[in-house]
C-alpha cells in the first residue's frame, strides 16, 4: 500500500504537471498558487499564509510568487497592519489564467483520480487523507 501510495502521488503530480504545462503553460505549483489566492478574501493572502495552504517554506513561496510577479498574475503588497509582512495578490490577468487552465485540469483529475473510483472509494479515501492530514497538522 505505501509503494503503491508513493508512486501513484508522484505519477499524479507529473501527470498533472505536464497536462498544465502542455494545454496552459503554466505549472503545478504555479497553478495550486493561483488557485490558493482565488479562494482567500480579496485574492490576497499574507506569504506566510500562503506557505501553509501550500504546505511548503516561505523561501519556495517566496520565489514562486516572484516568477508569478514577473509574470504579471500576482502582486506584492505591504500589509498595512503590520509594515513587516508582505501580501500577495492574484491579478486580473492571474485569474483569467487560472480560469483557462481550470478546465482542462479538472478533466485531468477526473480521468486519471475519480473515473478509477467509485462513490464507496471516494468515502473512504477522503476519510483516511483527512485523519491523516489532521494529524499531521497536529488537529487530532
Amino acid at each position: 500500500m505505501w509503494r503503491a501510495y508513493l508512486d501513484s502521488t508522484r505519477l499524479l503530480f507529473r501527470t498533472l504537471d505536464r497536462q498544465l504545462v502542455r494545454d496552459s503553460g503554466i505549472s503545478f505549483a504555479d497553478y495550486e498558487l493561483l488557485v490558493i489566492l482565488s479562494e482567500a478574501p480579496g485574492r490576497r493572502l499574507r506569504m506566510s499564509e500562503i506557505a501553509e495552504a501550500a504546505t511548503t517554506t516561505r523561501s519556495g513561496v517566496t520565489r514562486a510568487v516572484t516568477r508569478l510577479v514577473e509574470l504579471g498574475w500576482v502582486v506584492r503588497l505591504e500589509c498595512e497592519d503590520d509594515r513587516r509582512g508582505t501580501l500577495a495578490e492574484l491579478t486580473d490577468e492571474g485569474f483569467r489564467v487560472l480560469e483557462s487552465a481550470s478546465p482542462g485540469h479538472v478533466a485531468a483529475v477526473r480521468s486519471t483520480v475519480f473515473d478509477q473510483l467509485d462513490g464507496d472509494d471516494v468515502q473512504r479515501f477522503t476519510a483516511a487523507y483527512q485523519a491523516i492530514r489532521d494529524r499531521m497538522q497536529g488537529r487530532d
